[in-house]
């Protein structure tokens, strides 16, 4: 049955809309953090896989592949680099030898938040040339983003 809260015209415009507009927002906001930190940041991948074990302190490169909807060989991958550049600990299971928990070192978490403290010091920076109409909806809109990105990270049917 469809769901009748969104006419399909307007949730078509909506959804092309959200499609050209976030990843240009994101990039915007990734470029300034870029020129501004005084160590190189991690990619997107990478970052996205920082911010996953800061959230899940222990989890397997298999959950973790499964959470950021990426192959376990591209996390072992990320999982490899990050250990080489000395911001995550890999540890192994006690019980299953063949089973490693991931763990991030203090330099990553100093690194997360250096990184997350510009990008929102850049979007507050930006945030103040917006009216307050603007601002309102932005912040009415961020419940309505956060459902809208766990409905994306559900498996396909």
């Amino acid at each position: 049955m469809p769901d009748l809260r969104t006419p399909s015209g307007d949730a078509d415009h909506v959804a092309a809309g959200l499609v050209a507009t976030l990843p240009v927002l994101s990039r915007a906001i990734e470029r300034h953090a870029d020129l501004e930190l005084p160590h190189r940041k991690p990619s997107d991948a990478q970052l996205a896989l920082l911010r996953h074990v800061e959230a899940h302190d222990g989890v397997t490169v298999r959950e973790a592949a499964e959470a950021l909807l990426m192959k376990a060989n591209n996390v072992s991958a990320l999982v490899r680099q990050l250990t080489g550049l000395g911001l995550l600990e890999r540890r192994q299971d006690p019980d299953d030898k063949r089973v490693a928990h991931l763990h991030l070192t203090a330099t990553a978490r100093r690194e997360i938040a250096e990184v997350d403290q510009l990008m929102g010091a850049h979007v507050a920076r930006a945030l103040q040339d917006l009216t307050a109409p603007e601002v309102a909806a932005l912040g009415a809109a961020l419940d309505a983003l956060r459902a809208l990105n766990g409905t994306l990270h559900r498996p396909a049917p």
